[in-house]
């Protein structure tokens, strides 16, 4: 049986990390998996030595031709969001998603993908850097400009460079199922998915003092999210007023406190979901949520999916 091939993106001036990330997850044997792991080639877009970050020359071995094969294309970012892809590239990426390859790209890599008219009509993400610039040039899709990654099916885009892990463990995820997912994350000794979204990476100021009291609360409230919570409790818990709080936690992540414990308890719920065959009664119970029908509501909300078909999609193939 023919094993899926993925196709990393090789450009001069490339980018290194976002490259290095798809060649971790992708190009590893992993026999310890159980499972029929991916084929992985480098595909270099254009001729001559291909200059990447940090000095080092990559030899990409396979041309464009290759993407004509390919299950599944990663772009690693792109040179300059400025300048325009080579047409035989973008060509290649039309071919590819018309015979129904998986197209996905890592930061600035949306370019590439709006640029080929790819993401029309889609949901799309990317570095906070560049949202404003994506939904100004591209005025056709649709920028989520707080997401770390957006899965619309067959395109799937991902935001500054860390988060293209969080969008190639999900890729695992939905071949694989959650186990392996999760296996993979293990040894690269990061979380299998991170809640919340690009705002509470932007650079705020706060006092070392507030950022040490917000911590320490955000770390009991992960620890005991099953006890009822309100703006005032956990204000009183962090020995500062609801409105300092509010702020802070709006500094520090985005959004207000409740909304945030919201993301949280909803990790948790995909947890357990993923983990064991637990009734959604406890489910609803062990990750805050008081009811079944609370969990239901804040879940679609969040996760777009029921809890349901969130189980059955990621244990599948447990």
């Amino acid at each position: 049986m023919k094993k899926h091939l993925v196709v990393a993106l090789a450009y001069d001036r490339l980018c290194t990390f976002e490259f290095g990330c798809v060649v971790e997850l992708f190009a590893l044997e992993r026999p310890e998996l159980g499972v029929d792991w991916y084929d992985f080639k480098v595909c270099a877009v254009e001729p001559g030595p291909i200059r990447a970050a940090g000095g080092i020359t990559v030899q990409a071995p396979y041309e464009p031709g290759l993407l004509a094969l390919a299950d599944t294309i990663v772009i690693p970012g792109w040179r300059d969001a400025d300048e325009p892809p080579p047409p035989a590239l973008l060509d290649a990426l039309r071919a590819a998603r018309a015979r129904g390859a998986r197209l996905c790209s890592i930061c600035s890599g949306v370019f590439v993908l709006a640029a080929a008219g790819l993401l029309d009509g889609l949901r799309a993400t990317t570095h906070w850097r560049y949202t404003e610039r994506l939904a100004r040039r591209h005025p056709r899709v649709v920028v989520q400009p707080d997401d770390l990654y957006v899965d619309q099916g067959q395109v799937i885009t991902s935001a500054g460079s860390a988060a293209g892990i969080d969008m190639l463990l999900h890729l695992v995820r939905r071949d694989y199922g959650a186990r392996v997912g999760n296996l993979v994350a293990q040894r690269l000794v990061v979380a299998p998915h991170r809640e919340g979204g690009q705002a509470q990476f932007l650079p705020r100021p706060m006092a070392h003092d507030e950022q040490g009291r917000l911590s320490r609360l955000m770390d009991w409230l992960r620890a005991h999210p099953a006890q009822p919570h309100s703006v005032k409790s956990m204000a009183e818990r962090a020995a500062m007023s609801a409105r300092t709080l509010q702020r802070q936690f709006q500094d520090a992540t985005g959004m207000g406190p409740v909304e945030w414990l919201t993301r949280e308890r909803i990790a948790i719920a995909k947890d357990l979901l993923e983990a064991a065959d637990i009734p959604l009664a406890q489910v609803a119970e062990r990750a805050g949520f008081g009811s079944e029908e609370s969990l239901r509501h804040h879940f679609r909300r969040l996760a777009a999916t029921s809890p349901g078909a969130y189980r059955r999609r990621f244990t599948a193939t447990m």
